[in-house]
């Protein structure tokens, strides 16, 4: 059998009245308790009971609470505009998010992915905007190529230009110098007794031309080692040929 129903009113027995207060008070509390947890929300209860004792309940501090309820009695209008104001915001936030999703779609079928479920008509369509793209991405890339061929050759004429000037200065610079044109003797003009030497194998000479050469052969070296010119040694060896060639009469130069 359930519980009767009970009069809401003023318990006239104090000792009654006490006991159900005590009752009530724990459930209120704890309550209030359940009602902070489960729901997330901020919950304050201050009791007095008719002897003036204090019971309270606060999930967030009696004083946050209190300093909380009094600023949103002050400013009740300004709470409810900022109310508005976050409820306007979730709904750019949703919208945003939407957005978002979208692109992301689209961007997945512009990679040639999730393409299940579009008609011919919008593959038609995808594929004239990738055509498109590639020939524009085609475009930008003649146009860098250009670029960079139109540097090369600025660098390059650049780099001439510069040639022509260090080949210049280097011009003036030998305009500058003393002329240094000397002729470089021949290896025969320093080593004139190994070309007599391969003469005298290679061809049969006459007594006087062996007299003759002897002749030359010792006074070129000395002339070599003396560091005299050729024109020296041949004008004072011109009488002493003379003398050979007139000696070269007798019986002796028959033989």
């Amino acid at each position: 059998m359930g519980r009767g129903k009970i009069e809401i009113k003023r318990i006239e027995n104090a000792n009654s009245r006490q006991v159900t207060f005590s009752k009530r008070r724990a459930g209120l509390l704890k309550k209030a308790k359940e009602l902070a947890i489960l729901c997330d929300a901020e919950v304050a209860v201050i009791i007095f009971s008719n002897t003036g004792k204090l019971f309270e309940f606060s999930s967030s501090g009696m004083k946050r609470t209190l300093s909380r309820y009094n600023k949103c009695q002050n400013s009740s209008d300004a709470a409810i505009v900022e109310y508005k104001a976050e409820k306007q915001d979730s709904k750019e936030v949703d919208v945003l998010k939407d957005e978002i999703a979208n692109l992301q779609m689209i961007q997945l079928r512009l990679l040639g992915k999730e393409l299940m479920g579009l008609s011919l008509k919008e593959l038609q369509h995808l594929e004239q905007q990738l055509n498109e793209g590639l020939l524009s991405v085609k475009e930008k890339k003649e146009q860098l190529l250009l670029e960079q061929l139109e540097q090369s050759r600025i660098q390059e004429q650049r780099a001439m230009l510069e040639n022509e000037t260090l080949r210049r200065q280097v011009e003036e610079l030998r305009g500058f110098l003393p002329s240094t044109e000397r002729s470089v003797p021949s290896y025969l003009e320093y080593y004139p007794v190994e070309r007599k030497n391969s003469l005298i194998k290679n061809v049969v000479v006459s007594p006087e031309v062996v007299c003759n050469c002897a002749m030359e052969k010792g006074d070129s070296d000395t002339t070599l080692y003396l560091g005299l010119p050729s024109d020296v040694y041949i004008k004072r060896k011109a009488p002493e040929r003379e003398t050979c060639s007139n000696n070269s009469g007798s019986p002796m130069g028959l033989v």
